[in-house]
């Protein structure tokens, strides 16, 4: 009986060890698949103000066409985006006090007097440039430029030819304040030469308008746009203590409100992909101020063309119901 014992012994040591493993087993695939849970349920795990993103656009085309591009990525993955259009002081007002979320125009330098305050403050944070390589200073028609204007210092010599005006953009944006600035010190020997501020459309009419008349006129020119097309126009050396060096050469930031990306880490995670190209928005802005498109219309159609895009923007990105995104942006744009 001591054989038949010890078997039984054994037995049931192998059931208890049995046990031991397929509770060791039950622990680790309930492990899985909570990981899996948490990892896709991410965006899910956002308090529920991070479904609204908030974002501006100061009346300019080329953020007009970078926000449309946003739009239509964050509708797909479940969020909603409203945009307020303002001035640039109150957009960094916005991010400042957290009523805007996200911005996707910070041109500098020509807003540091905007933003190096708000980083100081740590009220502001750079998410990450979105664009290089744009440019961003006064520019006259090519004709005028063959006259003889190719830098801010030959303008005072012409100053009854452009009626001694140069033309800027709407009242408080940073670029019509720098323009001031040098106004005021009479800088380049322009004394008695005042800034017309109006809306880019207004400014861009006016130029065109007095380049097609062939009367001269100096104004704010900026790429990406399409008036680079529609215009036949030269950038002026010379303005690098205003616009910085290089013509104004210029890099894109976004913005983000204090602390947005520890409180939507989701969404914030897209924006800090998202980045563009001067040829990719000018084709946008064709597409909106010449085709007369919707926003979102010009973006969709652009990122229908150009699919590749998608993956890296979307790496790591989840729908708001904590799905892969890219799946869910691509069938909503209608790829495969």
């Amino acid at each position: 009986m001591h054989v038949p014992g010890v078997a039984m012994g054994g037995l049931s040591a192998g059931r208890a060890a049995l046990a031991g493993l397929m509770t060791v087993i039950g622990i680790a695939a309930g492990s899985l698949t909570a990981a899996a849970v948490l990892s896709g349920a991410a965006a899910a795990a956002e308090p529920a103000n991070c479904q609204m993103v908030r974002m501006a656009d100061p009346g300019w085309t080329d953020i007009t066409a970078t926000n449309a591009v946003a739009g239509t990525l964050l509708g797909a993955m479940g969020y909603q985006q409203k945009i307020e259009t303002v001035a640039v002081p109150i957009i960094f007002q916005g991010l400042k006090t957290g009523q805007i979320d996200v911005f996707l125009g910070n041109w500098m330098p020509a807003q540091s007097t905007f933003l190096d305050k708000l980083i100081a403050e740590k009220t502001v944070e750079i998410v990450r440039p979105n664009l290089e390589n744009a440019k961003f200073t006064l520019a006259v028609p090519t004709a005028v430029a063959e006259a003889g204007v190719h830098s801010f210092a030959d303008l005072a010599k012409f100053g009854d030819r452009f009626e001694k005006k140069i033309y800027g953009i709407e009242p408080g944006a940073p670029a019509n304040q720098n323009i001031q600035r040098m106004l005021d010190k009479k800088d380049f020997g322009l004394e008695g030469w005042t800034l017309v501020e109006s809306s880019e459309q207004a400014m861009l009419a006016q130029a065109i308008r007095r380049t097609r008349s062939k009367d001269w006129v100096v104004f704010l020119g900026w790429q990406p746009h399409p008036m680079n097309t529609r215009i036949d126009m030269t950038y002026l050396s010379g303005g690098d203590a205003y616009f910085g060096p290089n013509y104004g050469s210029t890099t894109v930031n976004t913005l983000s409100r204090r602390g947005y990306g520890t409180e939507c880490p989701n969404v914030h995670r897209l924006f800090s992909q998202l980045a563009f190209t001067v040829g990719m928005e000018n084709e946008i802005m064709a597409a909106i101020t010449e085709d007369k498109k919707a926003p979102k219309d010009a973006a969709a159609g652009y990122l229908k063309a150009h699919p590749d895009l998608l993956g890296p923007w979307l790496a790591g990105v989840s729908t708001r119901d904590g799905k892969d995104a890219a799946p869910a942006v691509r069938a909503a744009l209608g790829l495969k």
